[in-house]
């Protein structure tokens, strides 16, 4: 008959074996991050509205009608990653109500590119809150209007052959002067990105 200590002792070696064989497994993981990290070396994508144009721009009681023109600037800096854009929905907001979206098309950009993405979108009697068509009557008549652009894109990377499976990137391009129906000049704006 076994003696209970030997037993205890083999338990728990065993139990230490499992511990240290996990440990390992997680560090080797870890290690095996880090190097490709290192040498992928991901930089952040840079997005910029480049130019910008409001045309039609009218407001009856409290419905909007306005074309929007807008080129964005998409530019992957890495050296190593491409990507997919597989879908991607523009919208324009003004204090945070969205007044126009539309659907651009996917496409792929590849290692360090700039692409650039004409935004077209239309608001055809655009129903407002009454503080929104308020305060927008307001700067249309000093003759700024300050819109948002949001991009929401599903897209996955691309390194080698291994492609990523889909992330959500995000692109705000908040604080944007317009001049509705005038032709003065459109000042660049750089985006905050969030994938």
């Amino acid at each position: 008959m076994a003696d209970p200590a030997s037993r205890r002792t083999g338990g728990s070696s065993a139990v230490r074996c499992i511990v240290i064989t996990l440990i390992a497994i997680i560090l080797l993981v870890g290690f095996a991050v880090l190097i490709t990290w290192l040498v992928i070396r991901p930089k952040k994508l840079v997005y910029t509205i480049e130019s910008g144009k409001v045309s039609g721009f009218e407001l009856h009681k409290d419905h909007l009608n306005a074309s929007f023109d807008f080129y964005l600037r998409a530019y992957n800096p890495n050296r190593r990653v491409a990507l997919y854009y597989d879908s991607i929905h523009a919208s324009v907001l003004y204090d945070d109500q969205t007044i126009s979206f539309q659907t651009l098309e996917p496409f792929f950009q590849p290692r360090h590119n700039v692409t650039r993405l004409e935004f077209k979108s239309t608001a055809q009697s655009v129903a407002l809150q009454k503080s929104i068509a308020r305060d927008l009557r307001l700067e249309k008549a000093a003759g700024d209007i300050e819109l948002e652009i949001r991009l929401k894109a599903r897209i996955r990377f691309k390194v080698g052959i291994w492609k990523s499976s889909h992330y959500t990137l995000k692109v705000f391009c908040s604080n944007m002067e317009i001049h509705p129906n005038s032709t003065r000049t459109f000042k660049q704006k750089e985006c905050d990105v969030d994938t």
